[in-house]
């Protein structure tokens, strides 16, 4: 999955990245979702450890587009996860009481605690996108954030917190389609939002702001992947890889028992 981890300080260009992208899965989504269901089991296992072990600490920033799935990787990638150990935080406009404070205020009491799991729909970036594109502040304001967000993820990183950031790439028919999905789907009219449609005429200005975030905010601390997510079942098999490998990569082990079991008789 390397080849979609964004190098530090890399220009990226979206218009250049395939959101079809299906890698090497030549026979496509049956073969995909066997290696989805194996990495499941993994990443169950692996998220138990890091809860029993409680030293570590795991945070997950998804970020897309309308319609680019954050809810849908959560409930496919994290399925089978035990919650006592997982816990998902959103942002969504702040509140007068945020709006008090600095930016990083509300996120910061967010981030997961020692064996814990955190994975944010929307994030800290809300804060150079939206606000960027709606000139919800001046650039002179905004264009500070960047450097702002990588120390504190920097402090997060250097006091235990291992980051990962996804940006779930969808293009403008592949978001035409589901947006049209939900309005042709009584079930699912709860989901759409005229406020949508003016989002999508948005389109081009998002793609400037979301290269910003992924040119200046991936670090080796905080690694951003770009995700082609047009394939739902290949999103959630890259986010799964990717998720497997690094905490594989954290060497846990289960803590020693307190006590000598050996010769413990349960009558």
């Amino acid at each position: 999955m390397k080849q979609y981890k964004v190098k530090p300080e890399a220009k990226v260009n979206l218009s250049k990245r395939n959101a079809n992208d299906t890698g090497d899965f030549k026979d496509g989504k049956k073969e995909g979702l066997a290696e989805l269901e194996k990495l499941n089991g993994k990443l169950e296992t692996l998220q138990e450890l890091l809860f029993a072990e409680h030293k570590h600490k795991v945070l997950i920033v998804l970020q897309a587009m309308d319609t680019g799935g954050k809810d849908g990787t959560i409930r496919r990638v994290f399925d089978g996860v035990n919650p006592a150990g997982v816990r998902v935080a959103g942002f969504k406009a702040p509140t007068p009481e945020e709006l008090d404070h600095d930016f990083l205020w509300r996120i910061h009491k967010e981030v997961p605690g020692k064996g814990e799991m955190v994975i944010f729909n929307r994030s800290q970036y809300e804060d150079v996108l939206v606000v960027r594109v709606h000139n919800l502040a001046p650039p002179e304001v905004w264009s500070k954030r960047f450097d702002q967000i990588n120390e504190f993820e920097r402090m997060l990183a250097e006091n235990g917190t291992t980051i990962l950031k996804f940006y779930l790439h969808i293009d403008l028919d592949e978001q035409k389609k589901r947006l049209q999905a939900r309005l042709d789907d009584p079930t699912k009219h709860w989901k759409f939002r005229l406020g949508d449609l003016d989002e999508r005429k948005l389109w081009g200005e998002y793609m400037q702001a979301y290269e910003d975030v992924l040119s200046k905010t991936s670090t080796d601390y905080a690694p951003w992947y770009i995700v082609p997510a047009n394939r739902k079942w290949y999103r959630d098999m890259v986010i799964s890889s990717v998720l497997v490998d690094t905490l594989e990569g954290l060497k846990m082990e289960y803590p020693k028992s307190e006590e000598n079991l050996d010769e413990v008789v349960i009558e």
